[in-house]
């Protein structure tokens, strides 16, 4: 039987999987250690729990136990990254060089340091979302010490050439980091095989709790080093202190672990009532898909349709069906989305658009409910 409201914002955070429920209750009563207390067996039992979900993470993509830091999510992770790269290669360099399109905790990094002097190339994107390769070439210079390009995007769900990405980095001896936590999960990601040395990504994305997050830092070929933005205690390896949240770790863990086994037949099922979604609404005059229909999640949807304001459609269908016209970190104001924008939508085509995100507990009957709904409201 169907049950009102309809979620399809997954792309703003997941349902926690049961299983990962689970696994994390015991960690609030019964196994309550400090990880880091190695005196008595509440610690050594908290420090196993936390090591085993440091290898569960790993091996969802493809990563030594050892390159994963803990953080309290992609933001802070992202920050890390950025802030602590140019913090330690600052004698090389001060030059950085991202996109238009990342995310706001990448963006507002570099706004950062950008008042501390360094220097910010922001590249633009094609119609359909991905960055001109010749471009990113032409914008190394002999002080870039960081390319930050995402995995794939929040809104748009586009999936940048990532190899090819860190091909040229490699090529030009310039480290790369990528933002992806709407990825991870969703679509085989290998560090190795993607030539990533620096990643973020989240435990919320993928059916874990909110709060926990990892850092995938590189160790060898080359050996990636950063300076801290936390002090105090030197926590994972010094690179993050703070208590761990062992009971989130260890919910990411078996997240981590489920999403690897799931992947596939997840990814199979919502391209298959995506694509349900997107050719029943296309028939709509004036609705549009927007950016790359190819190279995107299989979850993903942004559509804009003409003559409509998606704040007032959102809100009228707020009690049957949760969706988004954007990153949850921008909802708050109903301005242009900068992503869509850059894609050279007009204002009035941006602030028309639709984010749809599926996910692992979407079913069939609720991508009818949602067609019939939206066709209902926006048919006239």
């Amino acid at each position: 039987m169907l049950q009102l409201p309809v979620y399809l914002d997954n792309n703003a955070t997941t349902p926690m999987d049961p299983s990962v429920l689970e696994a994390i209750i015991p960690f609030f009563s019964t196994y309550f250690g400090n990880a880091a207390s190695s005196t008595h067996q509440f610690g050594w039992q908290a420090e196993e729990a936390v090591k085993q979900a440091r290898e569960q993470v790993a091996q969802l993509i493809h990563a030594e136990p050892e390159e994963i830091v803990f953080t309290s999510g992609a933001t802070e992770s992202d920050n890390l990254a950025l802030k602590g790269i140019y913090e330690m290669y600052a004698s090389k360099g001060n030059h950085i060089i991202t996109v238009k399109t990342e995310h706001k905790a990448v963006l507002d990094s570099c706004y950062h340091l950008e008042k501390k002097g360094v220097e910010v190339t922001y590249l633009n994107v094609l119609e359909n979302g991905l960055i001109d390769l010749k471009e990113l070439e032409k914008s190394i210079k002999a002080q870039t010490i960081l390319i930050s390009v995402m995995y794939a995007n929040n809104e748009t769900g586009v999936i940048q050439s990532i190899k090819e990405v860190s091909s040229i980095a490699k090529k030009r001896g310039v480290l790369f980091f990528s933002d992806a936590t709407q990825a991870v999960g969703k679509i085989p990601v290998d560090v190795k095989e993607d030539g990533i040395d620096l990643m973020s990504f989240s435990a919320h994305k993928i059916y874990g709790p909110k709060g926990v997050g990892a850092f995938y830092v590189r160790r060898k070929d080359p050996r990636v080093r950063i300076t801290a933005q936390i002090d105090g205690g030197g926590h994972e390896r010094g690179m993050r202190s703070g208590t761990l949240n062992v009971p989130g770790i260890v919910g990411f863990g078996k997240a981590c672990e489920f999403s690897l086994n799931e992947m596939k037949k997840d990814a199979e099922k919502s391209c298959r009532l995506r694509n349900k979604l997107e050719n029943e609404l296309l028939k709509i005059n004036g609705a549009e898909v927007n950016g790359d229909r190819n190279s995107r999640l299989p979850n993903t949807s942004n559509m804009s349709f003409k003559y409509i304001n998606s704040a007032e459609v959102i809100a009228n269908l707020s009690d049957k069906i949760a969706l988004s016209s954007g990153s949850a970190c921008t909802s708050a104001t109903h301005k242009p989305s900068y992503v869509l924008k850059a894609l050279g939508l007009t204002d009035e085509m941006a602030l028309s658009s639709l984010r749809f995100g599926l996910g692992r507990f979407t079913t069939e009957e609720e991508i009818d409910f949602t067609i019939r709904e939206l066709t209902n409201l926006l048919v006239r």
